[in-house]
């Protein structure tokens, strides 16, 4: 009898112990519950999304479709006469051997009448602009304008037909990691289509122009100039430009001019036939810890306000030396490359809400953006500027502009003898002040050569044909 019950008494337990177990690890909350897996799969489901590795984030077809048919070849010919001294200088013969050369890059087109946008270098001195759309139809085009600066020219064709285009989005709202496609038509074969992610933004190459790129690793090589750089929906965010290599090809990173920049420079050729420039009349730079250190404030981000220009609406609104600008209207200011980004998407008259800390103290002022042809102008790598009254005594002129900067190689050399020096005249037009300058400038192809009269820092008057 004791035998039996405690044989019945191992039964219970082990039986106890077979349920709990079961219950433990296999019905509903148990640790191997269908439940449970379900869980861990939705855990995983919403790590992929967050990372972005799910299917769906990944299919670029649709962004892609959206695009090639709206991206161009773009073939630049140009002609140039080729002379042999020998003979003219022996025998006076004073003909030459016309040479063509033929150049190309890609484009974007951008309303269905057929506006292209390119860069400028892609059909800088052309004879002849003849685009290629991706149906391997070809027209002739007009350059309706440029922009040397920023690298931006805009063409029109005329195809008797309602074109396919890509559609602007705000480059502001751009995010580093998003990813994006890079579509050109390099070969003129077809548009190509490479993807990566936006690497930087407000990228600052120490160009002489734009100085506030989209970088990106989405592969583009040199025929890829002028191309898309567009987001998932297939909206454009910047037109590529360049690559940073030592080979000419691509290694790793490309850079792109902000769309914003590129649609108002392409509205102000459309609608006044130049560029409308505005800036804020501030100098100075971007701060960092030594910097910073250096000037004895506590920022370390922001635009330092080194020198405000005379007139300007920065003046006028109560900006000084040593306020730091760490914002204008939305948009924080981190670094120049900001500043320069944002300024450069605005008009003369545009009014922004500048923000800047001024003695510890946040402060909010408008600035009313003023003219950038009436203190400085660009052409041929050279920035001028109206001159002082100390100059007009010193030099005794009441005219002429300054020689504030070069950015050319070419005349980087003479670049100690050159600046400061004032312009009297250029082909023989008076060089009243920098308005003056820049309507005559304008009218002026870059590789036209001038004749200018100056006044060197030594009160010597120079000529010199550029």
């Amino acid at each position: 009898m004791k035998k039996i019950s405690t044989l019945f008494l191992v039964s219970l337990l082990s039986g106890g112990v077979t349920l709990g177990a079961y219950k433990l690890l296999f019905d509903t909350n148990g640790y191997f519950s269908s439940e449970k897996n379900a869980l861990v799969t939705a855990a995983s489901d919403s790590y992929k999304t967050k990372v972005g590795l799910s299917p769906e984030i990944l299919d670029f077809t649709e962004a892609a479709e959206k695009t090639i048919h709206t991206v161009v070849h773009v073939k630049n010919v140009s002609r140039r006469t080729i002379t042999n001294p020998i003979l003219e200088y022996f025998y006076g013969y004073k003909g030459g051997q016309s040479q063509e050369q033929v150049g190309t890059g890609s484009g974007v087109i951008i309303s269905e009448d057929g506006y292209i946008v390119t860069n400028n270098h892609v059909i800088k001195g052309a004879s002849e602009i003849e685009i290629t759309l991706n149906n391997k139809k070809s027209y002739m085009a007009k350059l309706i304008g440029t922009d040397s600066k920023m690298d931006i020219a805009l063409l029109k064709i005329d195809a008797n037909e309602k074109l396919p285009y890509t559609v602007f989005a705000n480059s502001d709202s751009v995010k580093i990691g998003e990813w994006v496609l890079a579509v050109g038509n390099p070969y003129n074969l077809t548009s190509t289509v490479t993807a990566g992610i936006v690497s930087a933004k407000a990228r600052d190459l120490d160009t002489s122009g734009i100085q506030s790129f989209i970088q990106t690793d989405a592969a583009v090589n040199p025929g890829n100039s002028g191309g898309a750089l567009v987001n998932t929906r297939g909206e454009l965010i910047g037109i590529n430009t360049m690559i940073s290599s030592m080979t000419g090809s691509y290694v790793g990173y490309s850079f792109a001019v902000p769309s914003n920049i590129a649609r108002k420079i392409i509205e102000d050729l459309m609608e006044y036939g130049n560029v409308q420039r505005g800036i804020l009349g501030v100098e100075g730079g971007e701060l960092n810890s030594m910097t910073s250190k250096e000037l004895g404030i506590n920022q370390t981000q922001g635009f330092y306000i080194n020198k405000v220009t005379k007139n300007s609406g920065a003046e006028k609104s109560g900006l000084e030396k040593g306020d730091v600008i760490i914002k204008l209207d939305e948009l924080k200011v981190a670094t120049f490359a900001d500043l320069s980004g944002y300024i450069n998407t605005k008009r003369p008259n545009d009014k922004i809400q500048v923000t800047y800390i001024r003695d510890g103290k946040t402060r909010v002022v408008p600035v009313v953006l003023s003219k950038n042809e009436f203190f400085s102008a660009e052409f041929k790598g050279i920035e001028l500027e109206n001159i002082e009254a100390a100059d007009k005594q010193k030099f005794k002129i009441d005219y002429g502009v300054r020689i504030k900067s070069i950015s050319s190689q070419n005349l980087k050399q003479y670049e100690d003898e050159l600046v400061g020096n004032i312009i009297l005249s250029i082909d023989n037009v008076k060089a009243t002040d920098v308005a003056t300058v820049s309507q005559l400038l304008s009218k002026k192809e870059e590789n036209q050569t001038v004749r200018i009269e100056m006044i060197t820092k030594n009160g010597e008057v120079m000529r010199v044909i550029l």
